[in-house]
This record gives C-alpha cells, structure tokens and sequence, in this order.
C-alpha cells in the first residue's frame, strides 16, 4: 500500500511541477507573443480556470506528501519526503501571499479596465511563479528519489 501511495504522490506532484513550468516557459510566451490585446485575455482566462484548480492540487499535493511521511517515518528517504512536504507548505505560503492577490486581479482584467501597469504586474507575477515553480521542481525531485529508497 505504501508503494502506491509513493507513486500516486509523485506523479500527482509531477503533474502539478508540468502544469506550472509550461505555464512559466510555454503558455505565458505564447501570450506574450500573440498580438493586441489577445495575451492578456489569455491570460486572464488562464487565471481564471487555472486558479480555481490549482489550489487544491497544492493542498492535496501537500497532504499526500504528509501521509507518506507519516505511513513511512522510520523508513529510508523519510527525510526526503519531509523536506520535500516543507518545499510545498513554501510553495502555497508563496501562493497566497504574493501570487494569488496579482492573479486575482488579473483574471478579472479586460482590455477596458485594466489597470496601466499591468505588464508590470503580470510581470511580477511571472517572477514569483518561476520561483515558486523551482521550489516545486525541488519538492518533485525529494519525492522521486524517496521512492526510489523505499
């Protein structure tokens, strides 16, 4: 039971670190690089859809992460997975703090109401989601090699 645990947490986590680095290194280009007004109404969107799913794969990712390291506490790599749990509580403290507040303002922005410094803003937003994703990545990378110890 343990096994499947470890791999349905990874692969949960290793979607997530998907989703969040092609929103970081495709999709957002992809916005940035269409024409007029269409990159920020993607954007939006995405903020949209993308912000009312991402929260609770975070958490869940979280949670799965924290029932592994309780299931194997005196097992090899538990100290990958606790630390790996650590990264991710960082990475939704990050989310709530600085992401979510840029994100919740932009899903409701239209080439009408948009504030004047919107670039700005997406652009902060662009640069704490690379870190959030790195930190991500890190939790993804603890959680691989934990199960390969078990």
């Amino acid at each position: 039971m343990l096994n499947a645990l470890e791999v349905f947490t990874t692969v949960v986590v290793g979607l997530m670190v998907g989703v969040e680095f092609s929103v970081a290194f495709v999709m957002n280009r992809i916005f940035n690089a269409l024409p007029e007004d269409s990159g920020q109404l993607g954007r939006a969107h995405g903020g949209r859809m993308l912000g009312a799913v991402m929260p609770f794969w975070y958490i869940g990712s979280l949670a799965l992460s924290a029932v592994w390291a309780v299931a194997a506490w005196h097992q090899p790599g538990t100290g990958l997975v606790v630390t790996a749990a650590a990264l991710l509580i960082v990475s939704v403290i990050m989310s709530i703090l600085l992401l979510v507040p840029i994100n919740n303002r932009g899903k409701t922005w239209t080439p009408e109401n948009r504030p004047a410094d919107w670039k700005e803003q997406m652009n902060r937003w662009d640069r704490f989601h690379y870190v959030r994703v790195a930190v991500i990545i890190a939790a993804f990378a603890l959680l691989a090699t934990a199960a390969t110890l078990a």
